[in-house]
């Protein structure tokens, strides 16, 4: 009777808390090995159960309604028949353990799109930017085509043009006139656009390539990867100048982007720079111009004091 009371406190001694060395050795003689009691399972066994229970709804044979259902529709599901086996987190985590996760249908894989090359411009005639907008005709429905090129930098237009047609020849013949205007030199400019037909056709990649001029498109599908030209198709169409009335003709068109060109190069304080014209930005101007301004800003701050 004695060494059945003994085997028994050991039991429970070695199971409810570590014992000492000297204890673990009195355990092994009178005990041997102290065992987990009968039907006791370990967190990785109980946890591999749950995940047995979790596979079911989506795998087993009999539940075919399951098999193409995401854990979204599974739970509700499930629980339409008074049943719960775990959250939908709980599901996606099961089946990914077990490689269960996969795209259903003919869904594909979302792909991983590159970021294009940053080009950083730290002077004038650096990184250029263009792109084409439309201006209404009097026929409805019919609308010329306005090519323009901005310099990043100073955000001064260094080209244009109008067409009634949009194609790569009328791209490549404004990019020229631009260059040869500004002096541009070989391997100098990097020319950002988005992947419209007229950025990418031949004529215009043999003329970039004969310039010596890098070209930078957008990535695909997205519209904000051309800011600084639609930042500028968005003054022109919106400023008080803009006619109300459509362009009756080429000529008209061109005489009207001539006026707002002259005046935006060289009398609209962009907000982008400071507050200076692109073109006194464009000369390298604007330092000085924006060290006066800081003199009298201080100036007037020195005279009051008080505020």
């Amino acid at each position: 009777m004695a060494h059945a009371a003994t085997k028994r406190v050991v039991c429970w001694v070695s199971a409810a808390a570590p014992c000492a060395a000297g204890a673990s050795q009195a355990t092994s003689s009178v005990t041997g090995a102290a065992k987990p009691p009968v039907g006791a399972f370990t967190r990785k066994r109980l946890r591999q159960k749950k995940s047995r229970r979790l596979c079911r709804p989506a795998t087993r044979p009999s539940t075919p309604e399951h098999a193409s259902l995401p854990p979204s529709q599974i739970v509700p599901r499930l629980a339409d028949k008074g049943q719960y086996l775990a959250s939908e987190s709980s599901f996606y985590r099961v089946l990914k353990e077990h490689g269960q996760v996969n795209r259903r249908g003919k869904a594909q894989l979302p792909k991983k799109v590159a970021a294009p090359q940053a080009w950083v411009a730290y002077g004038a005639n650096q990184v250029w930017s263009w792109d084409i907008t439309y201006l209404p005709g009097t026929v409805r429905g019919q609308f010329m085509r306005l090519y323009m090129v901005l310099d990043v930098f100073s955000r001064m237009i260094v080209g244009w043009e109008v067409h009634w047609e949009e194609s790569a020849e009328n791209g490549s013949t404004l990019i020229g006139k631009a260059c040869l205007s500004q002096g541009v030199r070989q391997d100098q400019l990097a020319l950002h656009s988005d992947n419209g037909s007229p950025m990418k056709g031949a004529t215009m990649l043999a003329t970039l390539q004969k310039l010596g001029v890098v070209p930078s498109f957008s990535r695909p599908s997205v519209s904000d990867d051309n800011p600084y030209s639609e930042a500028l198709f968005r003054t022109l169409k919106f400023t008080p100048a803009y006619p109300r009335k459509r362009f009756e003709d080429l000529e008209q068109a061109r005489a009207w982007v001539h006026e707002f060109v002259t005046w935006y190069n060289r009398q609209h304080q962009h907000s982008g720079i400071q507050f200076v014209t692109p073109e006194q930005r464009h000369a390298g101007h604007d330092k000085g111009i924006l060290h006066k301004r800081k003199e009298v800003y201080g100036a007037a701050k020195c005279s009051k004091p008080s505020r």
